[in-house]
């Protein structure tokens, strides 16, 4: 059987070629044995036919798998292959748990090109939206290394720790986001329930206004009165802003602006090097080549500064330098994470030490993001209590003046 192949091979080398071999898990053995780091291997009919292709072709091709749905088909693909189910029962083992009818399409696209020779890491790597280039990459180094099953639990574990990650952070903002609400709620029926009473009688009674009353009713007048122009003003720029972050040039500066917001940017700098500290572990220790591993980490984040840091590491990784030695220069990461991974390049144990540093990023960013949560309630209620003070006595300051004077 003629196989083409794509391999990394030892010096960091990406190689193409062909390798003549019986089946394909000989092919890669045997290419395993020259010092190759197989990335993808098919069956040249497969590579070039364009008739081979599915029948489901662009089923599911751009269908995004949300993180619950990832983590249950890595799971339970992990468990079945451990069982040792072959591949193809698997996949379809794994599309009839599927609830969704596009989710259940795509896993049928993937069945389809496996039951036709296609590697299980190229059949993924047809959807991108759904499998990023670090799952994949650690998939082909399950194939290429015979330990899919391991991989998959290797995977299951970090996407788990991905989506309780995530979920601490969206639990963390339900509190302060019901607070911000019922603020907005009460100073709306004071604006436009409350003060309009309070002008009447006052306009009745022909009372003095100080300038804070003064202020106060031409800022009610002007939100009854031109109400509809502001609602449309708000849903404008919001629809604005919504534009702009599904543009490139806005996502990258909202990714830009992420690590340069006060008190705010230096916990999302902690969560960036988190999940970039994740994934690069996971690759280096399911095998991945240090530059490839780099290069895939680099889609953690589109920040400017954090770019910088992946180009550093990158030309100090290509002119055979150290890992710890190039972030040294980062004002970004802590001594202690540098000092960690220095041990791990020292010992030989690289992949395990970014791992055990992306761990401790994990419980050092909840206590972080805890005591951040913990101190932006407070200050809503310090801010609303503060605005409806200032309503409130700029409403009863007339009615004491009044009453003073009799």
């Amino acid at each position: 059987m003629n196989l083409v192949y794509e391999a990394i091979d030892e010096k960091g080398r990406h190689v193409q070629d062909t390798v003549q071999a019986p089946s394909l898990k000989e092919g890669v053995e045997a290419l395993r044995r020259q010092g190759f780091f197989v990335t993808h291997v098919a069956p040249a009919s497969v590579e070039v036919s364009q008739g081979s292709k599915s029948k489901h072709k662009g089923s599911g091709e751009n269908h995004r798998l949300p993180l619950k749905q990832l983590m249950m088909f890595t799971r339970q693909m992990s468990m079945l292959l451990t069982s040792g189910s072959a591949l193809v029962p698997a996949i379809n083992a794994v599309s009839a748990q599927m609830k969704s009818p596009e989710s259940k399409a795509m896993l049928d696209v993937v069945k389809d090109d496996l039951e036709q020779g296609m590697m299980l890491t190229d059949a993924l790597r047809k959807h991108p939206r759904a499998f990023d280039s670090s799952y994949c990459a650690v998939v082909a180094a399950g194939e290429s290394s015979a330990t899919l099953p391991q991989m998959f639990k290797r995977l299951a574990h970090i996407i788990g720790k991905q989506r309780a990650t995530r979920n601490k952070i969206v639990g963390s903002l339900i509190y302060p986001v019901l607070l911000l609400c019922l603020s907005i709620k009460i100073l709306a029926v004071m604006m436009f329930f409350v003060v309009p009473r309070f002008a009447g009688m006052f306009s009745t009674l022909g009372v003095e206004l100080p300038w804070s009353t003064k202020f106060m009713m031409t800022v009610a007048n002007t939100l009854r009165s031109q109400w509809i122009v502001i609602v449309l003003l708000v849903i404008s720029v919001i629809s604005g802003l919504v534009y702009l972050l599904r543009t490139k040039a806005g996502r990258q500066i909202l990714s830009n602006a992420q690590t340069r917001i006060p008190v705010l940017g230096h916990l999302m700098s902690r969560l960036i090097q988190g999940s970039t500290f994740r994934i690069l572990g996971m690759l280096l220790e399911a095998r991945v080549g240090l530059l490839e591993s780099l290069e895939l980490a680099r889609g953690v984040t589109a920040n400017d500064q954090f770019q910088g840091i992946y180009d550093r590491l990158e030309d100090s990784v290509t002119r055979g330098e150290s890992v710890s030695g190039a972030l040294e220069g980062s004002k970004l990461v802590s001594p202690s994470v540098i000092q960690a991974i220095r041990t791990g390049e020292q010992s030989g144990r690289l992949g395990e030490s970014i791992s055990f540093v992306a761990d401790i990023l994990d419980e050092e960013n909840t206590e972080l993001l805890g005591t951040a949560t913990k101190l932006v309630e407070p200050l809503i209620l310090i801010i609303m209590g503060a605005v409806v003070g200032a309503v409130a006595i700029s409403l009863f300051m007339p009615l004491f003046d009044m009453t003073s004077a009799v």
